[in-house]
């Protein structure tokens, strides 16, 4: 399919002045005049005045023009494809280009009297068709799919530089732009699903080996907590034996302690006793040495003293008596019965 040029041309202006015209061009537009079939007036961005009657005026656009190029040819394995295209060409050569398409203006309007650009862009849309076409027919729709946009860029653009019509024409191509290859839709579709699986299986096989390294780290995240809880109650035994090593070492030591303490206290009422008993003793010794004393006393003084003296410690411990009255029957007895006990007492100190 043809498609129209990219942008409109912009023709030169004509001015009338009875019968007169002035035309003034555009610097981008190669403008030539015959008159009685000899040039006139010929160049870019010219301006003069001229008489219609006898004149003929064409105008060629020496800018870069660009024709899009759409058509559908077959691959060697029978697909059928559609190639989109852009050709940049420009006039280099106006006379030439004006021997060989009417580029002619109505010197009244200033407008081409034919389509020289529509005659120009659909020449270059069938050669460069026509070489699209070979080059397509000698690849399979995998290898133009592939390398067919490169192939058909460098093929037509080689083909439409050297063709000998362009260049007898004065039409030099700048460059070819290859935009798309494409097959029929059904085909383009199916072409299209192993790359799609591929790309789900890539997918897949990501998720899974995502989720079998999640599967991976939660193991270690479960080994490393047991490992942890492992250690801890490691960590709880040896707490709870160093506990206990602490409670025997504090029982041991409290027991020694108390047994250091019972043995002091033992040592302590040892010494006391003794010390008790010394004194019992000492006392003892005391007393009697003191009723010793006494008895040498006693032995030393008459026996009318002694009388004396124990009548004396026996009314020291007497009660107390209003009135006493003693008569010889209760002094005699009492007399008699004491001599011999000082007597005996006397002796026992003397031995």
């Amino acid at each position: 399919m043809l498609t129209k040029e990219r942008k409109e041309q912009q023709m030169a202006a004509i001015t009338k002045r009875l019968f007169l015209r002035h035309l003034q061009s555009t610097p981008t537009s190669h403008v030539r005049r015959l008159k009685n079939g000899e040039v006139a007036n010929e160049g870019a961005g010219t301006a003069f005045w001229f008489r219609p009657l006898g004149s003929t005026v064409s105008e060629l656009p020496i800018d870069e023009l660009e024709r899009s190029v759409l058509f559908r040819s077959r691959t060697s394995d029978f697909q059928e494809v559609s190639v989109q295209a852009t050709i940049t060409y420009r006039i280099v050569e106006p006379k030439l280009a004006a021997s060989r398409l009417d580029f002619s203006i109505d010197t009244d309007q200033g407008h081409w009297n034919a389509t020289p650009l529509e005659q120009l862009g659909g020449i270059l849309t069938e050669m460069a068709q026509q070489h699209a076409v070979g080059v397509l027919a000698e690849m399979t729709l995998a290898e133009v799919m592939a390398t067919g946009i490169p192939r058909l860029r460098e093929t037509v653009s080689d083909g439409l530089t050297s063709d000998p019509w362009l260049n007898d024409a004065g039409v030099g191509v700048v460059s070819v732009r290859v935009i798309a290859v494409r097959p029929e839709a059904d085909i383009e579709k199916a072409l299209q699903n192993p790359i799609r699986e591929h790309l789900q299986q890539e997918a897949d096989r990501a998720t899974f080996a995502r989720r079998a390294l999640a599967v991976q780290q939660e193991r270690a995240i479960s080994e490393n907590e047991l490992e942890n809880r492992i250690e801890l109650a490691k960590r709880e035994e040896e707490l709870v034996a160093q506990e206990g090593a602490n409670e025997r070492s504090r029982a041991s030591a409290e027991a020694e302690a108390n047994h250091v303490r019972v043995e002091s206290e033992a040592e302590a009422v040892e010494r006391n006793g003794l010390a008790v008993a010394e004194r019992i003793r000492a006392t003892g010794m005391a007393k009697v040495d003191t009723e010793r004393a006494q008895l040498e006393a006693y032995a030393a003084i008459g026996e009318a003293t002694l009388m004396a003296l124990a009548v004396k410690e026996l009314a020291g411990n007497l009660p107390a008596v209003d009135t006493l009255v003693l008569s010889p029957d209760l002094i005699t007895p009492l007399l008699a019965k004491l001599l011999p006990r000082a007597a005996e007492s006397v002796g026992a100190a003397g031995e």
